[in-house]
């Protein structure tokens, strides 16, 4: 990972039946102290939702972590965020 091509992972649940509209966000960010710090944020579309920081010894125990957390959000549902142009 380069400093101009940051880890970040955005995700969705939307389900109209039990009126849920979740997002949940993922990315790997460098550290002062020479570490990585994996960040959440997760809440309802449209709000602010809430966060929390992980830190690791390396980029590449960050990245396995969100791997491993964006498989397991995938199996509970939720998908990639689609962004869509202005034009379609």
């Amino acid at each position: 990972m380069n400093g101009s091509d940051p880890l970040s992972v955005h995700l969705r649940r939307i389900d109209p039946v039990q009126n849920m509209r979740r997002f949940y966000g993922l990315s790997v960010q460098l550290t002062l102290f020479g570490g990585a710090a994996l960040v959440r944020t997760w809440g309802r579309i449209g709000t602010r939702g809430q966060s929390m920081m992980e830190t690791f010894d390396d980029e590449t125990e960050a990245g396995q972590a969100m791997t491993r957390l964006e498989r397991c959000k995938k199996r509970r549902g939720y998908r990639d965020a689609i962004l869509r142009s202005q034009n379609s």
